[in-house]
């Protein structure tokens, strides 16, 4: 804006806004604004003759004496000069008569409000203040005039932005979907391999055993009848150690029944944690499933964390098993991170080591609740409640926020979290709610809600 001017009206600033890209976190700030106030007093044929002389300048910021008045649009004034005997009656009258004519609804917004809001609040005004321009305060008290026209610009430019994010992402998510299916079927065919031995292992155990005590009373009846034992028999018994054989030969066979029985728990936890989902949901039993999580884990506990179940009685809950074991391992996962690090720390913690620390703990309680419905004449709603709680240092409330923020479908975080995916597929495939409690030194509790249908 070179133009030459006369007006007795100071002449309108554009300040252009960021060279930077826009973004989904971008701000009012960043944008074109129009820098141009009039005190209340001028005419509306000066005002109209800055119009003219500046045809892209959305209006002007009213002031009264110095102090932030208002705002009259273009629109607005050319309304009025164009009624009849409108400029007979208001052209040559101060702004400030005009203004009290013209008393419209205006959208102020601040500065570092993001375009996308901005937009959303644009879009609650009445159709006919749809074009108006926006006021916008700065940090400094000032005020300055953002052009509709801008705005829906930019929130275009970010539209297509968040729509190739999505699209992105949606596939990453459609070839990580393909490859924790193909490294399921890989992990179910390997279980699979190993189940065969070890069932085959744990159903001749039993036999072994039996024949094995079969064949020491059988020698021992050949020595109970035997008055003359061979030399040679005598020198093989002393060889092999006869004696210590035979109080071992059961022990070792329990230890193998029992080594077997393992095994065949662990296999079978991860044939159930690696299950391929179907189309539609499933009964199952979250007992179990969560026992067989917990089997996974259990090399990471090394001993240094307890794990208390108080397990409720629960009917078969309809859900995608597959998806939920992600959900108890990632939560699950998290907790011992947590309790593990916590651990390194005191152990390093003079002071804290000297003091009579509790000892770490996970905590799964599962129950059936009740919830009221607010719609009025339905009934209260049932629910499975799955809460794991950790006895940790717990979470900062700006480590919350962000989780918080990572569930939100207006955030949009450049890394997907354990815990977003968690909230997705409890929210979004089961119908359910996750819901998180922590206080810094309190420990934290994750509760999953599933409906019961």
């Amino acid at each position: 804006m070179s133009q030459e001017f006369s007006s007795p009206i100071s002449p309108p600033l554009l300040i252009e806004g960021s060279n930077d890209d826009l973004g989904l976190e971008s701000k009012l700030l960043e944008l074109p604004l129009y820098e141009f106030s009039v005190e209340s007093s001028f005419t509306g044929k000066e005002l109209a003759e800055v119009f003219e002389k500046y045809p892209l300048l959305p209006g002007a910021i009213l002031l009264d004496k110095g102090k932030y008045a208002g705002m009259i649009s273009r629109r607005q004034l050319l309304e009025f000069l164009i009624r009849p005997f409108g400029q007979d009656v208001f052209f040559c009258q101060p702004l400030s008569i005009l203004y009290s004519y013209a008393r419209t609804p205006i959208l102020e917004l601040g500065e570092t409000t993001s375009i996308l809001c901005a937009m959303q609040f644009t879009l609650r005004r009445s159709p006919e203040f749809l074009s108006e321009p926006i006021v916008v305060k700065t940090a400094s008290d000032e005020y300055r005039l953002l052009d509709m026209q801008e705005l829906n610009i930019a929130s275009w430019q970010i539209r297509g932005i968040e729509t190739q994010i999505r699209y992105e992402r949606s596939q990453a998510q459609i070839i990580q979907n393909d490859k924790m299916a193909s490294l399921g079927r890989l992990v179910d065919g390997v279980a699979h391999e190993i189940l065969d031995p070890v069932n085959f292992i744990w159903g001749n155990v039993t036999h072994v055993s039996n024949y094995s005590k079969d064949l020491i009373k059988l020698i021992e009846m050949y020595d109970k009848n035997t008055t003359n034992t061979p030399d040679d028999v005598l020198y093989l018994k002393q060889d092999i150690e006869f004696d210590y054989l035979e109080s071992d030969l059961s022990q070792a066979l329990a230890s193998i029944r029992t080594g077997a029985e393992r095994l065949k728990k662990l296999v079978t936890g991860l044939q159930n944690f690696c299950h391929i989902d179907a189309i539609y949901a499933k009964p199952v039993d979250l007992h179990a499933n969560l026992d067989s999580t917990l089997l996974l884990i259990g090399s990471r506990l090394k001993g240094e964390i307890n794990i208390v179940k108080k397990f409720g009685h629960l009917p078969p809950v309809y859900c995608f098993i597959g998806q939920l074991n992600q959900v108890f391992m990632n939560i699950l996962s998290r907790a011992v991170d947590t309790l593990l690090d916590e651990a390194v720390r005191q152990q390093f913690d003079i002071q804290s080591s000297s003091d009579a620390a509790q000892k770490p703990t996970i905590e799964i309680v599962t129950q059936v609740i009740s919830q009221e419905s607010t719609l009025p004449g339905s009934h209260d709603s049932r629910w499975v409640s799955i809460r794991i709680t950790d006895n940790g240092p717990g979470m900062s409330p700006e480590f919350q926020q962000q989780i918080q923020e990572s569930f939100s479908v207006d955030k949009r975080a450049e890394k997907e979290t354990s815990l977003a995916v968690s909230y997705r597929i409890i929210t979004a495939r089961h119908g359910g709610k996750l819901n998180f409690y922590s206080q810094p030194d309190k420990g934290t509790e994750f509760e999953i809600l599933l409906p019961l249908v």
